[in-house]
C-alpha cells in the first residue's frame, strides 16, 4: 500500500513540511519497505544551510521539492515557520532520525541497508554494527570520491551498486547538495527504497562523533557546539549560510508584503 505523509497547508520557501513528528517518521522509515510501485522515498532534513543552497542552486531546490518528507532540522528554519504561522510538530533533525534508526536494529532487519559514506572508517564501522546486529549479508557501503555527483559514470556505478544490493533503506552521508542532487538526478535508476540525506548524523549514530550534550539541545546550540568540534571546517561555512538564510528571509517577507 503505497505510504501517505501529511505534509503543511502552505509553504515556506516553496517547500512544503512534513506534520509527522520525529517518532512518526522513524517509525514510517523502519518499518514500511516501499513497493516498487512507489520508487524511491526522499527524505530531507533542511537547516539554514540547505535555504542558502537553494537560494543559489536550482537544481538542489528542485531536489528538495520532490522530496516526500522535508523535516525543518535548524532551529532558525523551525521558529520562522512558527512565525509564518505553520504548525509544525517541532524540529526534526536528521541526527535524531538517524540514531533513533539505529537503536533498533531488529526493525531494521526487514531491510537491506546501503550506507553512501565519507570515508573507509565510517564504511567500517557501521559494518561492525551491522554485523553485531545479524545483518551482515543485509549491508553494505561505498565511499564516493570526491565530485562523484557530477560524473555520470561515478553516479551511474553506484547508482547500479544500490540497485544490485536490492536496496530498501538507502542512508546518504555525504552532505549537501550531493546527496540531494545524485538521487534525484538517478531517481528512476535507484531500487524502491528510503533514501535519507542525512550528512554527518551517521558518524554520531555510529559514535564517532560525540552527541551534543542534552543542555546543548536544549538551547539549540548544536550549531555552536559543532563549530567547536570541527572550527576550520565549519566556521566559514555557517557565516555563509547565516548570511544565506538572512537574505532569503528577507526576499520571502517582500513576496508576502
Amino acid at each position: 500500500m503505497p505510504v501517505s505523509v501529511p505534509q503543511s497547508l502552505g509553504p515556506l520557501f516553496g517547500l512544503h513540511f512534513t506534520l509527522l513528528s520525529e517518532t512518526e517518521i522513524v517509525r514510517l522509515v523502519a518499518e514500511h519497505v516501499p513497493s516498487p510501485e512507489e520508487g524511491v522515498h526522499l527524505v530531507v532534513t533542511p537547516n539554514i544551510q540547505h535555504v542558502a543552497l537553494m537560494r543559489e542552486n536550482g537544481e538542489f531546490r528542485k531536489a528538495c521539492e520532490q522530496a516526500e518528507i522535508l523535516t525543518c532540522d535548524g532551529f532558525p528554519l523551525y521558529y520562522y515557520a512558527r512565525c509564518r504561522g505553520l504548525r509544525l510538530p517541532g524540529r526534526v533533525t536528521g541526527r535524531e532520525i538517524t540514531q533513533d534508526l539505529f537503536a533498533m536494529p531488529e526493525v531494521l532487519k526487514k531491510h537491506r541497508i546501503f550506507a553512501v559514506v565519507d570515508s573507509e572508517r565510517t564504511g567500517l564501522v557501521a559494518r561492525q554494527w551491522a554485523c553485531a546486529h545479524g545483518m551482515e549479508d543485509r549491508f553494505a557501503f561505498y565511499v564516493p570520491p570526491v565530485g562523484f555527483e557530477n560524473d555520470p559514470g561515478l553516479s551511474g556505478s553506484l547508482a547500479r551498486l544500490i540497485r544490485d544490493h536490492a536496496t530498501t533503506l538507502l542512508f546518504m552521508g555525504v552532505g549537501a547538495p550531493r546527496s540531494e542532487l545524485f538521487v534525484s538526478r538517478y531517481r528512476a535508476d535507484l531500487p524502491p527504497c528510503w533514501a535519507l540525506c542525512i550528512g554527518q548524523s551517521l558518524l554520531v549514530a555510529l559514535g564517532l562523533l560525540p552527541t551534543p550534550p542534552f543542555l546543548v539541545q536544549r538551547l539549540n546550540l548544536e550549531w555552536l557546539w559543532r563549530i567547536c568540534l570541527e572550527p576550520r571546517r565549519l566556521t566559514g561555512r555557517y557565516v555563509w549560510a547565516l548570511f544565506g538564510f538572512g537574505v532569503t528571509v528577507c526576499e520571502d517577507l517582500l513576496r508576502l508584503g
